[in-house]
């Protein structure tokens, strides 16, 4: 009875070879993202939920991919546009989806087709993991000009291009 066992050993190494290999995975949200062979799986993650972090010293809501991850957001980006591309985009990972879904997030989610692909954008702000940091940890708050993204994210609009998106209201840290 050790073909059973290899079946499913077989389908297991399948599906990491599929997640390493650049195919459409499916996110626990039942969405499906596109990744690339240089993408990380934090990039392919679907799902935007919001989740208690520390960021500089505060207890504060955030944004976080699937798997926990926190997401950011890129000071200088437009509604229209992502100004994070090659070297910076492997340090600042795009979040990626043709569908993403949302948990716990009152504002909009939507997709910008742009140099990165289906980039995710929250309030009209294209998202970023970092690579520095773990499920649960924040370590990349004001980095080169990225800042968390939270749920009260103000809006960005593309009347408001070219200039650095407002702090929420409600009080928090206000990226």
């Amino acid at each position: 009875m050790r073909h059973p066992r290899i079946i499913i050993a077989g389908i297991g190494l399948a599906a990491v070879a599929a997640a390493v290999g650049g195919v459409t995975a499916v996110s626990a949200g039942g969405s499906s993202a596109s990744s690339t062979p240089s993408a990380s799986p934090a990039a392919a993650a679907a799902t935007v939920r919001t989740a208690p972090a520390n960021v500089a010293g505060t207890s504060e809501t955030i944004l976080v991919n699937a798997h926990g991850l926190p997401l950011y957001f890129y000071r200088p980006d437009t509604a229209a546009k992502s100004f994070v591309t090659g070297s910076l985009a492997r340090l600042w990972p795009p979040l990626t989806s043709a569908a993403p879904t949302t948990a716990g997030a009152n504002g909009k989610l939507s997709v910008l087709n742009d140099v990165n692909g289906h980039q995710v954008t929250y309030n009209g702000h294209p998202l970023y993991t970092f690579a520095g940091d773990h499920a649960g940890q924040v370590t990349g708050q004001g980095v080169q000009n990225f800042f968390v993204a939270t749920p009260g994210l103000t809006p960005l609009t593309t009347s408001s291009a070219g200039t650095a998106p407002a702090a929420p209201a409600g009080g928090g840290l206000g990226y």
